[in-house]
């Protein structure tokens, strides 16, 4: 009879917890023939003991290590953002409710699943979440001292360059315009600043050695204005890119197309989306004001992808490639996208060898539905 059962099990939702797994399977049909609750070591002993699958879950903490260990087993396990899967629960919330929403969610052939990362993505990208923390904590760090220097009515230029230059002589101001007290909590701020950097530097350093021994991450860094940091993020979030069909659906996904809010054949675009990578979005931005910068000034660096135009809108960055890093990338393959302006058109500025068949508005860009990644 359990082996029987064991067969007709098709599809299997499962619930991740942190001590329990409530597993729902279903057989052919839609019909509920397994509803059990299995704790963190059980898993992969009963999934060895089941038929291969498709197996869904949650693209949570855990699922891309408990999705590697299940296609190790013969299951085709995927993963499904929260969000994509929410539709499909019926009643009230619970964690049966919410593996059997899982498992009729996994069954949908529009359903966008998100890659499976190995070990090494997670690896480069947690290097990269605790560069970013540092960077963060070294941030509040000069801030505090700014302000406590304001409070003294002792201002400084803008830019961390300048600060530090300036910093030996602030110390060095009379007692009667800065306090020793004070000079002291600024000293011991000041190393903490320098313990940060040298740690912000030790990371930066490993990055960038993993990112010259990537391939995919070489190919990136060969468009104007990508370096390691934004190649090794972009390989850690997305890998090769398979997931995205077509270039533009990157640009979607990552949050830099205008916001469609489109009815009545009216197409309407907003700002723009910032959904998808914050991190990601956050370093593809500053990279296009560099080549901006360097464009208006006249460097090497801003030739390809074009140049400001004026009364333009959001900057947003697209791929001419077919898939972002599985693919040659050359150095007019990167161009910016600029969102409606004061004047109600769409500018963009073209690429040095502008292709009329593969050219774009922003509203067409917008309309492109993203996969889904995490």
């Amino acid at each position: 009879m359990a082996e029987a059962l064991a067969n007709a099990i098709a599809f299997v939702g499962v619930d991740i917890g942190k001590n329990s797994f409530h597993v729902v399977g279903l057989d052919r049909s839609g019909a509920i023939v397994l509803r059990q609750k299995w704790s963190r070591g059980q898993v992969e002993a009963r999934f060895a003991n089941l038929p291969p699958s498709l197996v869904g879950m949650e693209a949570c903490v855990g699922a891309h290590h408990l999705s590697r260990r299940l296609k190790a087993l013969g299951h085709d396990a995927r993963l499904m953002p929260a969000k994509y899967v929410r539709p499909y629960s019926k009643g009230q919330k619970n964690d049966f409710r919410d593996a059997e929403a899982i498992a009729e969610a996994v069954q949908r052939p529009t359903m966008k699943f998100v890659a499976t990362k190995t070990a090494d993505q997670l690896d480069l990208q947690a290097l990269h979440r605790v560069r970013e923390r540092l960077v963060s904590q070294r941030t509040g760090i000069i801030n505090q001292i700014r302000a406590f220097l304001l409070e003294r009515s002792i201002a400084v230029r803008q830019g961390i360059r300048f600060f530090r230059a300036e910093l030996p002589c602030i110390l060095a101001t009379p007692p009667d315009v800065l306090s020793p007290r004070m000079v002291r909590i600024i000293e011991d701020l000041a190393c903490d600043w320098r313990r940060l950097d040298e740690r912000v530097e030790g990371l930066s350093n490993e990055i960038e050695t993993i990112a010259r021994q990537d391939a995919g991450c070489d190919r990136l860094m060969s468009v104007p204005g990508i370096g390691p940091i934004i190649s090794s993020a972009m390989v850690a979030a997305i890998g090769a890119g398979d997931v995205f069909t077509k270039g533009r659906d990157f640009a979607a996904w990552l949050g830099l197309v205008p916001k469609q809010i489109s009815t009545g054949d009216r197409t309407i675009l907003g700002k723009i989306s910032r959904r998808g990578n914050r991190y990601l979005r956050v370093l593809f931005v500053q990279a296009a004001w560099v080549v901006l910068i360097n464009r208006k000034s006249g460097s090497a660096m801003g030739s390809s992808p074009g140049s400001r135009q004026p009364g333009g809108g959001c900057i947003t960055m697209c791929w001419r490639s077919h898939s972002p890093t599985s693919s040659p990338v050359s150095p007019g393959a990167f161009w910016l996208v600029a969102g409606p302006s004061r004047c109600g058109r769409s500018i963009r500025p073209r690429p040095s060898q502008p292709d009329p068949n593969s050219t774009l508005t922003a509203a067409e860009i917008a309309q492109n539905e993203e996969p889904a990644t995490t």
